[in-house]
């Protein structure tokens, strides 16, 4: 299964500062390579999402930063320690990249396939209902 891709979220990338469009096109195929089946959508008007039987991720560009949201009910492991924000979230939790940060790749591509797995298995709120 190939996922989809969004020219919308090309645009949406394209009008970012340079640094934020490197570091937004990294993660972006980061995404893809976690999962080929994994779509691409905007929602909430403009933002990015990622989407594989419901959310995987979503993108936020700030003034000095560049926010992934992780679609995990909080239950994905982050042994690595990757998450900026959110730690209490019932719905997502936040990892913030700055300028130069390095993007984690093997523990990200770990955790976004788990929220894949999760998903397929029926999405974190029947998984936690389930524990």
């Amino acid at each position: 299964m190939t996922g989809s891709r969004d020219p919308r979220v090309d645009a949406w990338i394209a009008a970012l500062p340079d640094w934020q469009r490197s570091m937004s096109t990294a993660l972006r195929e980061l995404i893809h390579e976690a999962d080929p089946g994994i779509d691409e959508t905007i929602k909430r008007t403009t933002q990015p999402y990622f989407v594989l039987d419901g959310n995987v991720c979503a993108f936020l560009a700030a003034k000095d930063h560049v926010n992934l949201f992780l679609y995990d009910g909080a239950i994905v492991p982050d042994p690595a320690g990757l998450i900026t924000a959110g730690h209490d979230n019932q719905t997502a939790r936040t990892i913030a990249f700055r300028r130069g940060d390095p993007i984690p790749r093997e523990p990200l591509l770990a955790m976004l396939r788990q929220i894949v797995a999760n998903n397929r298995a029926g999405g974190w709120r029947r998984i936690k209902a389930r524990g």
